[in-house]
């Protein structure tokens, strides 16, 4: 199995929205992904609390690299990212075999 975990620092307003809006459709978005996008096993999204750096975290388990590959360019994901890209400042990501 493969780990995928993703931080981001998303814009204080972006979308019409300010970032605990759009911190929320993301992780609406992307844990609805679970069971639409073969070989991903479990999505959830965190809404930082304590302050930091980062205000969200995505930690996501695939069957496999080839997987997370797939979801990668999924339509359905790729939909989540769009989103994303707009309402975002910083992004960092790692990826591990489990």
């Amino acid at each position: 199995m493969v780990k995928h975990i993703v931080f981001w620092k998303l814009a204080p307003k972006a979308e019409g929205q300010g970032k605990w809006e759009n911190a929320r459709i993301i992780k609406k978005e992307l844990e609805a992904l679970v069971g639409v996008i073969p070989g991903l096993i479990e999505a959830e999204v965190g809404l930082n609390e304590n302050g930091g750096e980062y205000d969200a975290a995505l930690t996501a388990l695939f069957e496999n690299m080839e997987a997370l590959k797939a979801y990668d360019v999924h339509p359905a994901h790729q939909k989540v990212r769009a989103f994303v890209t707009k309402v975002r400042l910083s992004r960092v990501a790692v990826d591990y075999t489990v």
